[in-house]
């Protein structure tokens, strides 16, 4: 997929402030710092489109981006940030539930998790709650260039490890890195082959 364009549509609080629904959405989530503003980035072509920030929680409300004026990419806040007030956390959480649950031109949501590490337990259970949900998500593990191939792969196998008890076909995989510009292409045509199929269908 070629993007000839890429522009800022607008900040949403809640489900009632997203724009209309004509236009297919790719959501993409993940813990706070996880490197999410990078990778849109890449994504996009642009490099300061989406903020990029050395403070996690650093997003706050449902990023749209319009691409090729035919879908949106969209930016949600980032969870498990311990120093957000209770109150607005709570606010983020069912703003970013309702919106993956019930968005009905949700065409894929994309979870990014931190390939440094070990499966940690709010990334299990959030992906366990993405079940539930009616749009396919795929798992992106991040920032691949700062730990070795070999501690990448392990944490990876660990982490479908884990969910293998719950899904009955585990979510595909994905690892990118925003320094050495990988996992571009592969993110990028797995949207370009959801978007075929919706043209398809329609």
């Amino acid at each position: 997929m070629q993007i000839s364009s890429a522009e800022f549509d607008r900040s949403a609080p809640d489900l009632d402030s997203c724009p209309d629904e004509s236009l297919p959405e790719f959501a993409f989530i993940g813990r706070s710092n996880v490197g999410k503003s990078s990778l849109i980035n890449l994504l996009l072509g642009r490099r300061e489109l989406a903020k990029v920030s050395a403070t996690p929680g650093h997003t706050k409300m449902i990023n749209f981006y319009t691409v090729n004026r035919t879908w949106r990419l969209v930016d949600l806040p980032g969870y498990g940030f311990a120093e957000v007030a209770r109150a607005n956390r709570e606010k983020f959480s069912e703003s970013v539930g309702e919106y993956l649950s019930q968005r009905p031109n949700l065409g894929g949501i994309f979870l990014l998790i931190d390939s440094r590490h070990p499966p940690q337990k709010l990334d299990l259970e959030f992906i366990h709650w993405l079940g539930s949900c009616s749009a396919p998500f795929a798992l992106v593990f991040t920032k691949t260039d700062k730990a070795s191939e070999t501690r990448v792969q392990a944490n990876i196998k660990a982490f479908l490890e884990s969910l293998s008890g719950t899904f009955a076909t585990l979510p595909e995989v994905y690892t990118t890195s925003a320094v050495e510009r990988t996992g571009r292409t592969e993110l990028l045509a797995v949207i370009e082959r959801a978007l075929a199929e919706e043209s398809s269908e329609s």
